[in-house]
């Protein structure tokens, strides 16, 4: 049995400052994400009764998920965006701006310190997430989720890929699956919920590979192939993902 303790931040404040600097296994070109680097901190400050972090017997953190919410019943909206990780994080930016009352809660991300994978970990947190959402009043928990073995079949349609089922009928992804246990079911396709653009010499700094031939590059992490136009020094990943709905009622 796992001896660690589930807190939300807000339960622990002192914490938050700490939990960006646990190790874990996120690629580096995932970092420069524009919507990501300019949203991401303030919006999940302010829902620190959503975000949860687990901390060891020696109180050291060994895994953190952050959440936020926005309204989703309002005009302009009512359906999941295309663009979802990216397009929810400006949703609630601009609620939160314009004091526009949050109806349904989303889950950003989930991370386990790389000396504490397999173990786990990611179906502890996310149900945490989940207990934090509907203890928050939330009757609805959406995902944009990101799954963890897309990155072995770039090539792959997403949709053909999140529907691959084993034969008890549950998700062949591993994290796909997770959610799936844990009462999350597939609404729809982001297929474009994060963009990534840098420069040539900025993806070989992030990656370590050679850009120089325009055309796809697969690059280790990524679900989609990199898109390289070396004639214009640009490279630009679109990411998609999987939005999953979780009934908390």
């Amino acid at each position: 049995m796992l001896n660690i303790t589930t807190s939300t931040l807000a339960e622990r404040p002192e914490l938050i400052g700490q939990v960006w600097d646990m190790p874990d296994t996120w690629d580096e070109f995932m970092d420069h994400d524009p919507i990501a680097e300019a949203l991401f901190g303030p919006v999940v400050q302010q829902f620190r009764q959503l975000g949860v972090v687990a901390t060891d017997a020696d109180d050291s953190i060994v895994a953190h998920g952050t959440a936020m919410a926005f309204c989703l019943d309002c005009d302009g909206r009512r359906a999941l965006p295309d663009k979802g990780w990216d397009q929810a994080l400006m949703w609630a930016h601009r609620d939160l701006a314009l004091g526009v009352e949050p109806d349904t809660a989303c889950a950003l991300e989930v991370s386990i310190h790389t000396d504490w994978l397999g173990r786990g970990l990611s179906h502890v947190m996310f149900g945490a997430i989940r207990d934090a959402a509907r203890t928050a009043g939330f009757g609805t928990l959406l995902a944009p989720v990101r799954p963890s073995g897309k990155h072995l079949e770039p090539d792959v349609d997403m949709d053909e890929y999140a529907r691959r089922t084993r034969s008890d009928g549950l998700p062949v992804d591993p994290w796909l699956r997770v959610h799936t246990r844990l009462g999350g079911v597939i609404e729809q396709i982001a297929p474009a919920s994060q963009t990534v653009t840098g420069s040539l010499d900025q993806w070989r700094e992030w990656t370590g590979i050679d850009f120089s031939e325009t055309g796809p590059v697969y690059v280790p992490g990524a679900l989609a192939p990199v898109h390289c136009l070396a004639s214009q020094n640009v490279a630009v990943y679109v990411e998609p993902n999987v939005w999953m709905r979780h009934d908390l009622t």
